[in-house]
């Protein structure tokens, strides 16, 4: 089989930023059938709700590339690292909850592009900490990693699609 190569591409503008603006978290299997046009999530037809996480600074979503000559595999590793400041009870009782389970997870860029990350398989917390800090200036709060293995990049998901299904039930820490 061949692999057909269909376009170079161009140096873009230096017109993007960095960084994660929010997350959404799903439970797992709620999405229903995605309707995928051209790599983009442009409609679900289940009815999750999405719960947000604003977050600001020190998060990030990376995709790792994995493909092997001598097994004719490829898969897409996504990790997500997220800080949440602040400790409060009802935020470390919603991470253990989460940790139980694999959610679907939609992450919404400061460029205001979406994604989707465990989309088949959803993802799992793979490791994180509950620290205090030492000096006055050190993190107090939550960091958590998130990991998924999926066949495809994470997708690229119409902000509709996100904000369609967002629940207003947030902590206030």
């Amino acid at each position: 089989m061949a692999c057909t190569l269909t376009t170079g591409r161009e140096l873009p503008c230096k017109d993007s930023v960095g960084g994660i603006k929010a997350v959404y978290l799903a439970d797992y299997g709620t999405l229903g059938t995605l309707t995928v046009t051209s790599g983009e999530v442009t409609a679900i037809s289940g009815t999750p709700d999405l719960f947000q996480f604003d977050v600001k600074g020190n998060s990030s979503l990376e995709q790792a590339i994995t493909s092997s000559r001598e097994n004719g595999t490829t898969f897409y590793e996504q990790t997500l690292n997220l800080t949440l400041t602040k400790l409060d009870l009802e935020t470390q009782q919603e991470i253990v909850t989460i940790a139980k389970a694999r959610p679907h997870i939609f992450v919404e860029d400061y460029n205001g592009n979406y994604f989707l990350i465990g989309a088949a398989h959803g993802a799992d917390i793979s490791g994180g900490t509950i620290v205090t800090g030492a000096a006055m200036g050190d993190l107090s709060g939550f960091t958590l990693v998130f990991s998924a293995q999926e066949t495809l990049p994470a997708y690229f998901v119409a902000a509709a699609v996100v904000t369609g299904n967002a629940s207003a039930t947030q902590i206030a820490p």
